[in-house]
């Protein structure tokens, strides 16, 4: 598909649309990104991700740079064999069929979201903490009594949203209900 959308550089990471554990960051470079690459003037700064060194694992000279976490590409590979199973387009709509549910519920409850809908993402959700609710106490108690893990706000938004993630397997709507409802409780006995 990125060969098809003229796409020259893509990456991600692991533990997200992916979902499997962290430390992989997924990247691909198309032939036009591998050019601009070997036509550098000036040599990599740094040792860790100099692609140009990286770019020889694969060429004709396979140098050896550094042991990957293998465990890590097995992880990776699964996860992957999953998404084929299902499917990219499959995966992309169950993501936004999701996180369509699960604005249309939040907003439901009263809530308010703080992205406006065209610019949503269906991986991310930020909610506004209603007036007088103390957002970390809500994120406490959903970790530690319901064993779910929302974030808060950062930078300018710190304590003003909660940040929802539905990303990889937990992407489905049990998981959306069961949040909905362990949302519902601890904010009702916040009132």
């Amino acid at each position: 598909l990125l060969d098809e959308w003229g796409v020259d550089i893509a990456y991600s990471c692991s533990q997200k649309g992916l979902g499997c554990p962290p430390g992989a960051s997924p990247l691909t470079l198309g032939p036009r990104a591998m050019e601009k690459l070997h036509q550098r003037r000036t040599k990599v700064a740094n040792w860790y991700l100099d692609m140009t060194l990286l770019s020889k694992y694969w060429g004709e000279e396979r140098t050896y740079h550094h042991t990957a976490s293998i465990n890590l590409y097995y992880a990776l590979r699964e996860a992957l064999r999953l998404i084929a199973q299902e499917g990219i387009e499959n995966s992309w709509q169950r993501h936004q069929k999701n996180a369509e549910y699960l604005w249309e519920s939040l907003e439901n409850f009263g809530l308010s979201l703080h992205v406006d809908k065209q610019f949503r993402l269906p991986t991310l959700t930020t909610v506004r903490i209603p007036q007088g609710v103390d957002g970390k106490a809500v994120a406490r108690k959903l970790l530690n009594e319901h064993n779910i893990e929302i974030g808060g706000g950062l930078g300018e938004l710190a304590g003003q949203v909660w940040r929802i993630g539905l990303m990889g397997f937990n992407s489905h709507k049990e998981s959306v209900d069961r949040l909905l409802e362990a949302l519902q409780q601890v904010l009702h006995e916040q009132q």
